[in-house]
């Protein structure tokens, strides 16, 4: 999501379990949690109505009223026919919920190595989990002496590729004993496959999750993503940069064939929007959420394990004569709404949202699978989200 700048945002969570938005009555009619879209005469637009608007915006009902009244985004101006209809929107886009992101594969293949050859395979590893254990990411390196060939073969001969990454795979699967972090096995952060005899593949496995933090008023949520670099040069391991030093001894060439992805529209990213962006939303009483005393503005409309896709929709003042804050700096708008990623309430708004604004891109692309084979067998397995919540 878009959140590198300083738009003043509203967030709108639709409640799980909606299947429709009114179509009659006012702001005053709003249920609890409950969102519509409303005319310059305060009436419910359906996507039928809402092109022909004036302007419109988006409102929730509170459960606590005491001193304000439902919660409401600035004036919005859409141009569904996509000219001359005087729009005051800058940029309109949505974010498919991905929960379960993909990890990075990639495969080795196109060996050039001599019986006897020493070879070394090095991996650089980096996430921000990592980066706690080892400086600057985890970088390691295995060296192991390809096997001889048969008996009687010219020693200059190519060596035997499956042998090799057998042995390899032992080496990288090798733990160390102690406790000492440079004694983590790189078990502990990747697979690796043979596959065929010709490909070492090499899979990250989805990061460690952290239980959440017993203080509500914390900011918890974090969110990760593990990517490598794989690098098999001829020789020892060098201490010194294998990207320069060994670049001429490569013997083997490493492709990613899937990149890792972030989680996107988790019930924890949602629940963090609602506390960053709170303040926008309420009219006292801000950023209390420790005591509940102190709190009864804030409420959250999330429900956990669940997958949300949000909408964002970046504006400028409807009203041009309030278009800044002084002679030297403008001022937008941006609503974020988010809902339940494939259900019958995002179909729903998707409709009345395309209907003022037009076409909506999609600015992701959820990668929930993988596939792998190994040896004669294949397998599709679920990948999971290397996210710290």
């Amino acid at each position: 999501s878009k959140m590198a700048d300083f738009s003043l945002t509203t967030l709108f969570v639709v409640p799980v379990g909606t299947t429709s938005f009114p179509s009659s009555g006012s702001t005053q009619d709003l249920t609890r949690g409950e969102v519509g879209f409303f005319g310059n005469a305060y009436a419910a637009l359906t996507s039928g109505t809402i092109p022909a608007a004036k302007y419109w915006y988006v409102a929730q009902g509170r459960e606590n009223t005491y001193l304000q009244s439902s919660k409401r985004s600035d004036k919005i101006k859409g141009c569904p026919s996509g000219t001359g209809c005087n729009s005051n929107v800058t940029e309109w886009y949505k974010v498919s919920g991905c929960s379960t992101p993909a990890v990075q594969i990639t495969d080795v293949t196109g060996w050039n190595v001599r019986c006897g050859e020493e070879v070394t395979l090095t991996l650089r590893a980096d996430s921000s989990y990592l980066r706690t254990l080892y400086f600057n990411g985890l970088t390691r390196s295995v060296t192991v002496v390809a096997p001889c060939c048969e008996c009687g073969a010219d020693p200059c001969d190519t060596t035997d590729v499956n042998a090799l990454i057998e042995a390899l795979i032992a080496k990288l699967k090798t733990h160390m004993p102690g406790i000492n972090p440079d004694n983590i096995s790189f078990s502990t952060f990747f697979n690796f496959e043979n596959v065929g005899g010709t490909i070492l593949r090499i899979t990250g496995k989805p990061l460690t999750a952290f239980g959440n933090s017993c203080d509500v008023a914390a900011f918890p949520y974090e969110y990760d993503r593990m990517s490598f670099r794989t690098f098999v040069y001829s020789g020892p391991a060098t201490s010194a940069d294998f990207i320069v030093a060994d670049n001429c001894n490569i013997v083997a060439e490493a492709t990613i064939t899937q990149r890792s992805s972030y989680a996107t529209g988790t019930a924890e990213e949602i629940k963090q929007l609602e506390k960053n962006l709170y303040s926008y939303q309420a009219g006292y009483l801000k950023h209390l959420f420790r005591t509940a005393g102190y709190n009864q503005n804030f409420e959250s409309y999330v429900t956990d394990d669940t997958s949300y896709t949000t909408y964002y929709i970046k504006f400028n003042e409807w009203d041009k004569s309030a278009d800044a804050w002084g002679a030297y700096m403008k001022t937008d708008s941006m609503v974020i709404i988010a809902v339940e990623a494939g259900s019958a309430a995002e179909t729903a708004l998707e409709a009345i949202l395309e209907a003022a604004l037009g076409t909506v891109a999609d600015d992701n692309t959820c990668i929930t699978t993988t596939t792998t084979t190994s040896h004669s067998t294949t397998t599709t397995t679920s990948t999971m989200a290397p996210l710290i919540p």
